[in-house]
């Protein structure tokens, strides 16, 4: 049996509520920023991942408005930059600090296929990505992000456990305070480890103790102004083979206990918003 309503039953139900004085359900429109997390432009790999990365909650909480600059540190392949491209190119502006397309050294040939992969994403649509300004954040050598004085927001997702590795965590602080206007706003999405967990200064399984990055960064001229659970995981235990890279979307360890870590899910994360301070 059809569960779809004639057009003319339909018709009938909407003047009968027209005529008690009912108004007929209007689709709400879009916000601009969920119109871009919205967006058919979005790879649909990326899309699948909003449930565990909530993108429009985290940038909200991150106070990102449409006519801001916005610099975005070690943008990867892009995940956040699809969104933020669109949703900034008409009355604001997005720099992505990105690898170093001349990187050298032992992670030189990472750094260069990033840089590479990057790129080819921001040539690959012209009308999404046309207003997105490029530069390199290579601590300590290239660390000019942006203007100085020019960001509203420097925002930073699951990048600080690799800083933190390559001690250059001090670099990037200092990069991020020097784009940023007086008041503006350092987001940080990062992976958190246990509250009593033994602190690494290198966070080799790629966890980060909150209060220790807290302190470091309030150290670095900013001043913790709020936090947020918006990508918290209560079903990660933090205790894996292969650090965080054992859950998804990385699964380290391919077909070996799959189901279990993707029944995890991504890593439960700490979402932290600083002001610069003088």
């Amino acid at each position: 049996m059809s569960h779809h309503r004639p057009l003319a039953l339909t018709a009938l139900l909407l003047t009968t509520a027209l005529a008690w004085g009912a108004q007929p359900e209007v689709a709400k429109a879009l916000s601009p920023l969920e119109a871009a997390v919205a967006s058919s432009t979005r790879s649909p790999a990326n899309v699948v991942r909003d449930v565990y990365r909530h993108p429009l909650e985290t940038l909200t909480f991150f106070g990102v408005a449409e006519d801001m600059t916005v610099v975005e540190l070690w943008p990867g392949g892009g995940w956040y930059t699809e969104i933020l491209a669109p949703y900034l190119k008409e009355k604001g502006a997005l720099y992505v600090a990105g690898f170093d397309p001349q990187a050298s050294g032992d992670s030189g040939k990472y750094f260069r296929e990033g840089a590479m992969k990057l790129a080819d994403k921001l040539g690959s649509d012209q009308d999404s990505y046309a207003a997105v300004k490029t530069s390199i954040l290579a601590p300590p050598e290239k660390t000019k992000i942006a203007p100085a004085g020019s960001a509203d927001r420097v925002l930073s997702f699951r990048n600080v456990h690799n800083w933190m590795a390559a001690e250059a965590f001090g670099s990037v602080l200092a990069a991020a305070h020097l784009a940023l206007k007086p008041g503006g706003i350092l987001g940080l999405e990062e992976h958190r480890a246990y509250p009593d967990a033994a602190i690494d200064p290198k966070a080799k399984n790629g966890y980060v103790n909150e209060a220790e990055l807290i302190r470091i960064v309030e150290a670095a001229g900013f001043k913790l102004k709020a936090k947020s659970e918006i990508n918290a995981n209560a079903e990660d235990t933090r205790n894996h083979p292969r650090g965080v890279w054992t859950l998804p979307p990385t699964l380290a360890l391919g077909d070996k206990d799959r189901d279990k870590y993707l029944a995890i899910g991504e890593s439960d994360r700490m979402t932290l918003a600083f002001e610069k301070t003088p």
